[in-house]
C-alpha cells in the first residue's frame, strides 16, 4: 500500500503529458505555421519590452529588434482561411464572424509597426516609447477579441 503513492506520483506526468493539445494535422498545417509566425513576432517584440521596462534602452540593440519585427509582422496572416478554425487554435470564432474587424485590428498592427520601426531609425527613447505602446496596445486589442 505505501508504494501506491510512489506509484501514482511516478505515473502522472505521464498521463497529463497525454492531455496535451491536439497537433494540427490538416494539410499545409495552418494552425501550426500561424503560431510559429506568433511565435518569432514575440521573440522580437519582447527583448524591446524588456529593455523599456528595465530602463536599460539600447538604441543599436533596440533597432535590430525592431527590424526582425517588421520582417516578422506579416507571418501569420496568410493562414487564417476560412477552413482554419479548429483546435488547436487559439483564435475565436470572431476571427470568421468579424472579418472587417479583424482586418482592421491587423492593419493597426501592421502601423504600428511601421511607426516604431521608424522611430527606433530615428533612435529617440522617448519616440521609441510611444511607439512600443502603441505595438503593445494594438496586439493586445486584437487578443481581447481574437484570441481564447
Amino acid at each position: 500500500m505505501r508504494r501506491l503513492p510512489l506509484l501514482i506520483a511516478a505515473l502522472l506526468p505521464l498521463a497529463l503529458a497525454a492531455c496535451g493539445e491536439p497537433e494540427d494535422t490538416r494539410p499545409g498545417q495552418p494552425v501550426k505555421h500561424r503560431r510559429a509566425a506568433f511565435a518569432t513576432i514575440l521573440k522580437a517584440f519582447e527583448p524591446m519590452g524588456k529593455q523599456l521596462r528595465d530602463d536599460r534602452y539600447e538604441a543599436d540593440k533596440f533597432l535590430t529588434h525592431a527590424k526582425a519585427l517588421a520582417a516578422a509582422k506579416d507571418g501569420p496572416w496568410q493562414y487564417f482561411g476560412a477552413d482554419t478554425n479548429y483546435p488547436p487554435t487559439h483564435a475565436t470564432a470572431r476571427v470568421w464572424s468579424e472579418p472587417e474587424r479583424f482586418e482592421a485590428d491587423r492593419q493597426a498592427f501592421l502601423k504600428a509597426t511601421d511607426k516604431l520601426l521608424q522611430a527606433a531609425e530615428r533612435r529617440d527613447e522617448k519616440e521609441v516609447k510611444a511607439a512600443y505602446e502603441a505595438v503593445h496596445d494594438s496586439c493586445r486589442t486584437c487578443h481581447k477579441a481574437f484570441k481564447e
